[in-house]
């Protein structure tokens, strides 16, 4: 009988699996070509905006394999509807039969793109982060703020809101979090690029947010929203800058990401980009001292999907 599994009970979990160390175990199985990972379905709609993305695939040696529909309809706050849905479905390996739906709203998706954050940045951060810059206010926004502040000893966090209820939704997300660094909130986007040294980016946006002339050295930037053809956060001109730019799928770089759209604007040569994975393994691809910048272009692989999909079923294997 196929398990059907609903968000309460994968929220019961979540705070007992270490997604981090599941999401490098997943990203080195990636580089090393033990994964099949088909490229990714997509369906981009106007009006209302909003994007569905569709990933699948499998690790080689694993008992099952993952099917991920997730959504963002970005006025769903506007109804009262969270702006991420989306589901996940596991089968036999051996033999297709499914054997979890994990009715999650998006849920396991924001999770495991938050974890991915946190593994970026215990590579790639400064070895001293006194404040972290968010650029966004959603629900994303939140889940890299709060994955982040076991990796790093920061105290302070100045996040770019576009209005007043950005920031009062922020606030109350945190008021019942055990561990909260002071808060900060600014509607100038200069602010955290010059007071930041751990920057996120976390919006939809289809314009660049962030420049490059208002960065401090030694900064590092996790790109997070860009994960469309159309979508861009960063002006190229920092990637052209930055001494180490990675991402975590060379192929979906050709496609969407902030990779895609520096090296479609001449900014930067494909030549120069890392796999994330070969810097796990490799450490020595990665950041050597605290003067250099680097930018990691997450456009979200289904890896990752396949791994926290199965470490749910595992806890509720444990659990049963």
């Amino acid at each position: 009988m196929v398990r059907v599994v609903t968000r309460e009970e994968i929220e019961r979990l979540l705070p007992g699996l270490d997604l981090v160390e599941r999401m490098q175990d997943g990203f080195i199985a990636y580089s090393k070509g033990q994964v099949v990972v088909p490229p990714p379905g997509e369906l981009l709609f106007s009006d209302p905006p909003g994007d569905v993305h569709i990933k699948y695939g499998c690790i080689d040696q694993d008992d099952v394999y993952v099917i991920k529909v997730a959504s963002g309809f970005y006025r769903n706050p506007e109804l009262g509807l969270a702006s991420s849905q989306g589901l996940m479905l596991v089968f036999s390996r051996r033999t297709g039969q499914p054997r979890a739906i994990l009715l999650d709203e998006g849920r396991l998706t924001d999770v495991r793109t938050a974890a991915a954050g946190a593994l970026v940045a215990r590579h790639f951060a400064p070895s001293t982060v006194d404040r972290i810059g968010i650029v966004g206010a959603g629900t994303q926004a939140r889940l890299q703020l709060l994955h982040l502040l076991p990796e790093t000893d920061a105290c302070e966090a100045l996040i770019w809101v576009r209005n007043n209820a950005a920031e009062r939704g922020f606030r109350e997300a945190f008021e019942h979090e055990d561990r909260v660094p002071t808060l900060h909130f600014t509607r100038d986007i200069r602010e955290v690029a010059q007071r930041c040294e751990l920057i996120v980016t976390t919006t939809p946006s289809e314009t660049p947010l962030l420049r490059a002339a208002d960065l401090r050295p030694g900064t590092h930037i996790t790109a997070v929203g860009s994960d469309t053809p159309i979508k861009c956060e960063l002006e190229p001109e920092i990637l052209a800058r930055a001494d180490i730019v990675v991402v975590d799928s060379l192929a979906q770089s050709e496609h969407r990401g902030e990779v895609y759209q520096a090296v479609r604007a001449g900014a930067i040569d494909r030549r120069r980009v890392v796999k994330l994975g070969h810097v796990l393994v490799n450490h020595a691809a990665g950041r050597t001292d605290d003067g250099q910048t680097t930018v990691v272009d997450l456009t979200g692989v289904a890896v990752q999907d396949i791994q926290i999909a199965k470490a749910v079923i595992e806890a509720l294997g444990s659990t049963a």
